[in-house]
């Protein structure tokens, strides 16, 4: 279907993360692209700038000449534009299906998966490959300041992008090598339980043909007999020598950044000092690393892309500095990533911190109830903010103030203030010098930084 020139395909929630650079792919390759989604955003007008028609949800955007239709999971059956697509007869492909066929184009499919870790580990593997001249097209789940956006056009060679358990889309796709950083209980609203989850990986790795590679964090499938089945070669990373690829002498400099020995089959390789910070982000380059050697790039040469790595947006985001009080974003919204930026946050210089988290879904805050309590107490005076709704409705039996009171019960330093105008004022008027103000989640939380920067 994608070898055919010159097609009129239809993006049904156009200004999502992936669904826009999809959308990006297929104008440059010529075909005529035009899409709806829910509101405008950045991410539409920036569409609309490159000359995508972009409209507002409407049945009106639906005609018979269009080709194709690609639909984002986040559209529901009840969608008016895909009503009206199906009586028209046209053909309707999900976001994911898509992306699988896309792939089959390129010679070296890469896709990074995993319940974290995901856009971080995407963007620095793009960094390598464009660092080595592979000229990859990229698609990635986030802002990457090195290619100017979420999306990179190359050559026919080499396809990076991020692989999302969630509804079991990442199954669509046709990985040549394929990672798994880790697995863990999420998409509750999806799975049923971490079995289930474990099973989708599986499946996933059964993907990667035998001429490919697996590249998985040592613990994550172990202990199951699915992992003897899986057809293609396969490369561990971890933090013990049971690994095939593992770190050894870890230390962090003052503002918490690794160096490591890096070892493949027991064999030292080299120290390596990397940019980005915590514990977790050693696990995150070892498996870069497995996927570089995998792909002949020169180990000792991406050593300087890995120091000069600084993440991607929103991935513990060092946004600025006013009157010597540091401002960092971080994506976590899950609470092993919470637990980790906080690890990261007590080895970085600091007074007091201030953590500002907003839950993602209902669902999620639901599922992780008392473990986002647990998280979140570990560390730093915590204000809890109203949960970003995403794709839900209110189910009226989750409420943050209840995770609040649970923390206060522990003795945890805890508040909940529903607006952003009260969390900033509350910021404001207690913040001093040497401090932190963290904001924690995958929603609009952001935003409080800029209301920060604006009112100082």
């Amino acid at each position: 279907m994608l070898n055919k020139s010159k097609m009129h395909i239809h993006f049904i929630g156009i200004g999502g993360i992936s669904m826009s650079g999809l959308a990006e792919i297929m104008l440059t390759q010529g075909h005529k692209v035009t899409g709806s989604d829910m509101t405008k955003s950045d991410m539409t007008n920036h569409l609309e700038s490159l000359g995508i028609e972009v409209g507002l949800h409407s049945k009106d955007n639906i005609n018979k000449d269009i080709d194709l239709v690609v639909v984002t999971a986040a559209i529901h059956e009840d969608n008016e534009e895909l009503i009206y697509a199906k009586e028209l007869g046209l053909e309707i492909m999900s976001r994911s299906k898509f992306l699988g066929h896309l792939m089959e184009t390129y010679k070296y499919p890469i896709c990074i998966s995993g319940t974290h870790g995901k856009t971080t580990t995407t963007s620095m593997l793009a960094d390598i490959l464009l660092h080595s001249k592979k000229n990859p097209t990229i698609t990635v789940g986030g802002i990457l300041d090195s290619i100017g956006g979420n999306i990179h056009i190359g050559g026919v060679n080499y396809f990076l992008t991020e692989a999302c358990e969630y509804c079991n889309s990442f199954l669509d796709f046709k990985p040549i090598v394929g990672v798994i950083l880790n697995i863990e209980e999420d998409h509750m609203d999806f799975f049923k339980d971490l079995d289930q989850i474990k099973d989708s990986f599986f499946k996933f790795a059964n993907l990667i043909p035998r001429d490919g590679l697996l590249v998985i964090e040592d613990t994550a499938l172990a202990n199951t007999p699915q992992i003897k089945q899986i057809a293609a070669p396969i490369e561990t990373f971890g933090l013990n020598e049971h690994a095939n690829w593992f770190a050894s002498n870890i230390l962090f400099d003052e503002n918490a950044r690794p160096s490591f020995d890096v070892y493949h089959n027991n064999e030292f390789l080299f120290n390596l000092k990397i940019g980005l910070t915590g514990m977790h982000n050693i696990l995150n380059t070892l498996s870069i690393i497995a996927t570089c050697n995998y792909l002949n790039i020169d180990l000792n040469s991406i050593a300087e892309e890995l120091i000069n790595f600084s993440g991607a947006r929103r991935r513990f985001e060092i946004c600025g500095k006013i009157h010597d009080i540091t401002l960092i974003d971080d994506y976590a919204h899950h609470p092993s990533e919470i637990k980790a930026t906080l690890n990261t946050l007590k080895k970085y210089p600091h007074n007091k911190v201030y953590i500002v988290f907003q839950p993602h879904t209902y669902s999620r805050t639901k599922a992780f109830f008392s473990e986002f309590a647990e998280a979140l107490g570990t560390y730093g005076h915590i204000i809890m903010t109203e949960i970003y709704v995403a794709r839900e409705s209110n189910p009226g039996d989750v409420r943050v103030e209840d995770i609040v009171k649970l923390m206060k019960e522990k003795d945890v330093d805890a508040i909940y203030l529903e607006s952003f105008d009260e969390i900033t004022n509350h910021l404001l008027s207690i913040a001093e010098p040497g401090d932190l103000i963290v904001t924690m989640g995958a929603g609009n939380v952001n935003q409080i930084i800029d209301m920060i920067l604006g009112k100082i």
